[in-house]
């Protein structure tokens, strides 16, 4: 009976963990920019925030600087279309 109890109180406290990090976590930005590899370079990508294909490199960035990036020529990705999120087609 005992290894029952203590089984049952590890199973609460790793629930209690995984719910404080889930609070913890910050929310999702709603731009992104994926960075190149090597310090200085350019980016190379915009997402919308969430996008499954981005890289680990990235940064997140405001609606008003997505846009410009995107004006200054940098590759929207495909797989999220932010520039049709952001009515920047061209």
């Amino acid at each position: 009976m005992e290894r029952i109890d203590k089984a049952i109180a590890v199973a609460k406290q790793r629930e209690e963990e995984r719910q404080q990090g889930e609070q913890a976590r910050p929310p999702t930005p709603d731009w992104i920019v994926e960075l190149g590899i090597g310090v200085g370079s350019p980016p190379i990508e915009i997402h919308v925030g969430g996008c499954y294909a981005a890289g680990k490199r990235r940064r997140a960035i405001s609606r008003e600087q997505a846009v410009a990036a995107l004006d200054q020529g940098i590759r929207a990705c495909i797989h999220c279309r932010p520039d049709t999120e952001l009515g920047v087609l061209g």
